[in-house]
């Protein structure tokens, strides 16, 4: 695949996130899941930037590369919780405000408990230590991304949600292309040549772009009208969610008492 080919498969990524955006606004979707709109033209502007800079600018790239790798994290974090908070939308009225930052805890800890494991070996002795930070990260949250679709679709009987859920088709396409874009990374670092690192680039950025369609598809259609949780599933919630908010009304009783003992 020659240079023309290459960037004709950059603007067919462009041309379908830029359909996915459009859908997004036609659906009025920025009022109920406003970050992952943001980050979806984030993603569509960070990528023709990083694309200019790498054909164009002579300079050094790792800073962009970092800064770029530390706002899609943030944004693609904030899309996890708020598709969490989203599929919870049933039962939100009978939970406390406070239960949405249990969520996002939830997320960040199994995200830091990812972390250890998202090394490339590959890259330790051929890459510097900002390199290597980028592309833990970029792992970390691959993999954040694969077990949350895992845990979502797998769970969808008892959440009473469907494929034509937002939630989960949206959960889907950012799980698929985090398969492929860490089957990519490994085998990049794993003794690929200049030519077959090039090539395993191109399959990514095909990989996202059938993605971008698969949520054009999924958009263009009417969203599933939200089904009921399961009585038992709202029991097992609501009780989770009492026995937390026990646990904090405790913790900041302990607290008061400890402080007035010590005033003493």
């Amino acid at each position: 695949m020659n240079i023309n080919a290459e960037n004709a498969l950059f603007v067919l990524l462009l041309l379908a996130q830029t359909t996915v955006i459009g859908l997004l606004f036609y659906r009025r979707m920025w009022q109920t899941l406003p970050v992952f709109c943001v980050y979806c033209i984030w993603d569509v502007t960070s990528n023709v930037g990083v694309f200019l800079i790498s054909r164009y600018y002579t300079g050094e790239f790792l800073p962009v590369l970092f800064a770029q790798t530390m706002i899609d994290a943030a944004l693609l974090l904030g899309v996890l919780v708020e598709l969490a908070w989203s599929v919870l939308r049933p039962l939100r009225g009978s939970l406390p405000r406070s239960s949405v930052w249990l969520v996002g805890i939830l997320i960040l800890v199994a995200g830091a408990a990812i972390w250890p494991f998202a090394a490339l070996p590959g890259l330790a002795h051929s890459a510097s230590k900002e390199l290597l930070l980028c592309a833990q990260i970029q792992q970390t949250m691959s993999i954040l991304r694969i077990l949350f679709f895992l845990v979502l679709a797998g769970a969808s009987q008892l959440l009473s949600i469907g494929w034509r859920d937002r939630e989960l088709q949206i959960a889907t396409g950012l799980g698929v292309f985090s398969i492929i874009a860490l089957t990519v990374a490994v085998l990049q670092t794993h003794g690929a040549t200049v030519s077959q690192f090039k090539i395993l680039y191109r399959v990514e950025v095909a990989g996202y772009a059938c993605c971008s369609l698969y949520w054009i598809f999924s958009f263009a259609q009417k969203v599933a009208e939200r089904r009921e949780f399961t009585p038992q599933m709202r029991s097992f919630l609501l009780a989770a969610a009492g026995a937390t908010r026990t646990t904090r009304i405790a913790m900041t009783e302990s607290r008061k008492d400890k402080s007035e003992r010590d005033d003493r």
